[in-house]
């Protein structure tokens, strides 16, 4: 077995870390002490974006994505994710469900989300759902060769600077009927309702959105009628893969900022990192990193396996979610540590820790909290047993 990652994936890692201190780095005070970024500094990192090619990194060339592999995409992230600030969303994903589109849809919403023209994001979460998408009161009413699309959704990311909005409603009402909607956002009846603050600071805003009877024809449906949990779902996948890649790499950077300040802080006559109490704290935070890039480059690594013999989507699922809440929960515990190893600095605004720690304490709340990530796992366990999280390869993923 070789573990070795080749020297192509090495130099996307590099190249993904490279940019992360170029142009995201240098930005991350200016947008934590203002609350946001100059429209021209937005621009500037959109077009470093495409000249770096790290738009699109999860869909393919003939899309005009990059056409990496799960693991490139992984440790591209990974690099991306100790930006504070969220600003590794400067690199944008086209949501996954996009490629099921019909080729018109592909030709007008994907390929100009691929290429920076566009950009979509996803709407589901609303004033009564959140974990049960079956509670989802958006309808899209069908009259007359038309749907008729109503309802309010919140925290959509990123909806500020989107112009399409990928919205999971109920086809008249029928929560047996979930269906994914392509809405412009400039269509009469799209109105946004606030734009609501949040512990984080973050590059982009979250909107809540209400539709009042906005009218769409069967070319704005994604996927077939009904079929909308399911390509929610993968992009529920997409996304708990990037999330725990992010969580990898602010972990890595909160530790490396603790660990060099143990080793400059004097105290009592000597580095504070010679006193065990903060060597067992680092001891701690790198195992934790260390069993948490295990876990994420292995699932990463067998989704790219299952490729060629086709995806077993329930167990990539499954999957996706140990991933997402063991990385959530393992960058919390070290951030926090780190934060305690810097002392008052690492309560500084000016202190990427300090904003590392708030900004991550979303990550185990959204696309799916900690409590529905376990529900999931306990529930793949009931029907298929404990293989899927304690073999190696299972039969059904390939191996």
């Amino acid at each position: 077995m070789d573990l070795t990652l080749p020297p192509r994936d090495l130099e996307l890692k590099a190249h993904a870390r490279r940019f992360a201190e170029a142009h995201l780095f240098p930005v991350e005070e200016e947008l934590e002490l203002n609350g946001h970024l100059p429209e021209a500094t937005k621009a500037r990192l959109k077009q470093a974006v495409i000249d770096a090619k790290l738009n699109a990194i999860n869909h393919a060339p003939e899309h005009s994505g990059q056409g990496y592999t799960q693991l490139q995409q992984t440790l591209i992230n990974e690099e991306l994710g100790k930006a504070t600030g969220a600003l590794w969303a400067v690199a944008w994903h086209p949501a996954v469900a996009l490629k099921f589109g019909t080729p018109a849809q592909i030709r007008d919403y994907l390929v100009p989300c691929c290429k920076g023209l566009r950009r979509a994001c996803f709407a589901i979460t609303e004033p009564k759902a959140g974990s049960d998408p079956r509670l989802v009161e958006t309808r899209a009413d069908r009259r007359g060769g038309k749907f008729y699309l109503s309802g309010e959704k919140w925290f959509v990311t990123s909806g500020d600077i989107c112009d399409v909005i990928i919205v999971h409603a109920h086809v008249d009402g029928d929560p047996d009927k979930p269906t994914l909607f392509l809405v412009d956002k400039s269509l009469p009846g799209v109105k946004v309702k606030r734009i609501p603050k949040f512990m984080h600071t973050y590059v982009f805003e979250h909107p809540e959105f209400v539709f009042d009877g906005v009218e769409l024809d069967d070319s704005r449906v994604l996927g077939q009628v009904g079929q909308g949990f399911e390509l929610t779902k993968d992009w529920f996948v997409e996304a708990r893969l990037q999330i725990a890649a992010n969580c990898l790499g602010a972990a890595i950077r909160a530790t490396e900022i603790a660990n060099d300040w143990a080793s400059r802080r004097v105290q009592f006559g000597r580095p504070i990192r010679d006193f065990q109490a903060i060597e067992f704290m680092l001891a701690d935070m790198a195992v934790e990193i260390m069993a948490a890039k295990s876990m994420i480059y292995r699932v990463a690594w067998e989704i790219d396996r299952q490729e060629a013999s086709g995806h077993d989507r329930k167990l990539v699922h499954a999957r996706a979610s140990a991933v997402k809440l063991y990385a959530s929960e393992m960058a919390g515990r070290v951030v926090d540590k780190a934060l305690q190893i810097l002392g008052g600095r690492g309560y500084m605004r000016e202190n990427p820790v300090e904003r590392l720690y708030r900004d991550l304490r979303v990550d185990r709340i959204w696309e799916g909290t900690s409590e529905i990530q376990r529900a999931i796992i306990a529930g793949q366990i009931k029907k298929r047993g404990l293989g899927p999280y304690v073999d190696w390869v299972t039969q059904s993923s390939g191996g």
